[in-house]
């Protein structure tokens, strides 16, 4: 077998961010395009040789063959152990904890989160440090610094790697392992939580079902709920991973999962409802014809984690990501907790994980996780929420109205601008921002501005200062709008707005509550002139 340099030019369009590199599925596909990014991964770190590599992805269309070039551009580059998922597949959070259990030098997943799959769809590919969390800045500038001066990529002159059985070969120095890549990951959440307790929730006659929407956490799911716990079988729909995600689109929001929302609105609805997203990170809650708000599932989350022994001598407090709506705050408050609001992306939140600042956090978008490992992850959410429910015999609306009993609702709406021209947005941004010193005082139909600021953040450990993160506004009916522009889409750009107002009264109409900010956030900043979109292209 032989190691050789194989030419290649670099791509000006790759840039690798600490969600990696996401594109159509088709722009991978191109000649030594994924080889570059893998290489000028390697090619930014120090001292790995010998040491343990662990590579997986969501099993969305290419992954099969992208796998293995990861793996012989591994092996030619020195790596001393592969461990690898069964067929090629680990969902994140997955990944993420076998980094740590292993002991390894860091991971690459390929996946492209929850954007969709199949041939026209997208894929993507991202690196984990040792710790198990997303790479840093420092390192990602490095890699894409990389990329636009890359000429060569090692390889090894090898057949492609049976991935169908686990075990183990040896391909020159370097061992490839194969494993069950659910295994390791269930034995740490029976770790976590009282596997016993949601038994016998289920077996009282509790019903459930869980929409793997296709993707990753089918086989975790199928493993945890229906063996493990001993929910009935077929309890887990859509379980089997497919390249095109069956046609779905792996995201758990009312609008991608709406079949299971209308499961959960049937007259025979299960007691509990759940789903998770393209590489497992991200959830979704639902009670009988109830939707539990990721906000809200990050406060009933920081309510009652502290309570279980997992938790309970090593809840140091809670962060939310800024779009998050305040909920959580509140819960912190009552309880004593230390509480954080970050920029978006979980970068800042494995700073603050790491050093003891907080043991949960969250995002609006639908993903949560602990200190368990350095990702959000959503199969862990929702086994806490089972257990909660099993400790506390309570449904998912009374966790959730409980809640609001004691704290007011914190009413909230996402509204996005999907796949909008990129200069556009950049435009109403622009324009947005010229706007914030002189907006205090100005009237919007009947609201009034009582600040705009935009938002920057200090890391508490490091010092570092991350500015011009979206914009702060807030109006004097003590409702807040956050906008900014989202980068996890592959194709224009994302305008995000996310609206919220603090009710003592729960029982009010969402769209009445929210529609007075609505309207005022709409005429600051013109968005039928700037982006040509009377609406949003979804509300979640």
């Amino acid at each position: 077998m032989d190691i050789t340099a194989i030419k290649t030019e670099p791509y000006q369009d790759q840039k690798f961010g600490t969600s990696g590199l996401r594109g159509r599925t088709s722009v991978f596909m191109q000649k030594n395009y994924l080889q570059n990014v893998v290489q000028s991964i390697f090619d930014s770190l120090e001292k790995f040789e010998g040491k343990t590599l662990i590579v997986g992805g969501d099993g969305r269309y290419f992954n099969d063959k992208a796998i293995q070039i990861v793996l012989k551009i591994a092996v030619a580059n020195g790596f001393g152990r592969i461990i690898v998922g069964k067929n090629g597949w680990l969902s994140t959070p997955a990944l993420s904890h076998l980094i740590t259990l292993k002991n390894a030098f860091g991971g690459i997943i390929l996946t492209a989160s929850h954007n969709p799959g199949g041939k026209d769809g997208d894929f993507g590919i991202k690196f984990n440090i040792s710790s198990g969390a997303p790479a840093p800045v420092s390192l990602t500038d490095k890699i894409t610094a990389k990329m636009q001066k890359i000429d060569r990529f090692w390889w090894i002159n090898e057949p492609d790697i049976e991935l169908g059985n686990t075990g183990e070969r040896q391909i020159e120095n370097t061992i490839i392992e194969v494993i069950d890549p659910v295994e390791d990951y269930a034995n740490y959440m029976q770790e976590i939580f009282d596997f016993a307790a949601i038994k016998n929730l289920f077996k009282s006659g509790f019903t459930f079902t869980f929409d793997a929407m296709n993707a990753i956490t089918g086989p975790y799911a199928k493993y945890i709920f229906e063996k493990l716990l001993g929910a009935p079988s077929g309890s887990v729909t859509h379980e089997v991973p497919l390249p095109d995600f069956g046609g779905l689109h792996p995201d758990p929001n009312l609008v991608y999962a709406k079949h299971l929302v209308d499961k959960m609105s049937a007259d025979d609805a299960p007691d509990f409802g759940a789903a998770s997203d393209g590489d497992g990170d991200r959830y979704m809650i639902l009670g009988k014809n109830f939707f539990v708000n990721p906000s809200d599932s990050l406060a009933v989350l920081a309510e009652h984690l502290p309570d279980l022994p997992y938790y309970k001598n090593q809840f140091y407090g809670v962060a939310r990501s800024m779009p998050t709506s305040n909920a959580v705050d509140l819960v912190a408050a009552r309880r004593k907790l230390h509480v954080y609001a970050t920029p978006t992306g979980w970068k800042f939140f494995s700073n603050l994980l790491q050093n003891k600042k907080v043991t949960l956090c969250g995002e609006e978008s639908f993903g949560s996780g602990s200190n368990h490992v350095m990702e959000k992850d959503g199969i862990w959410a929702i086994l806490a929420w089972l257990n909660i429910v099993a400790l506390t015999h309570k449904t998912p609306q009374q966790l959730v109205t409980n809640l609001w009993q004691k704290d007011g609702r914190v009413y909230y709406s996402r509204h996005n601008y999907e796949n909008v021209d990129a200069e556009d947005a950049r435009h109403l941004m622009d324009s947005l921002g010229a706007q914030v010193p002189i907006l205090k005082g100005q009237k919007f139909g009947c609201l009034k501005v009582k600040k705009a600021e935009i938002f920057t953040y200090e890391d508490p450990v490091t010092k570092n200062r991350v500015s011009n993160q979206g914009v702060i506004i807030s109006f004097s009916n003590n409702a807040r709008v956050f906008i900014r522009l989202s980068g996890t889409g592959t194709v224009g750009a994302t305008l995000r707005l996310y609206f919220s107002k603090l009710e003592q009264n729960f029982d009010e109409n969402l769209d009445e509550v929210l529609a007075p900010a609505i309207l005022a956030t709409t005429s600051i900043l013109q968005i039928p002139k700037y982006l040509k979109m009377d609406v949003p292209t979804t509300i979640t």
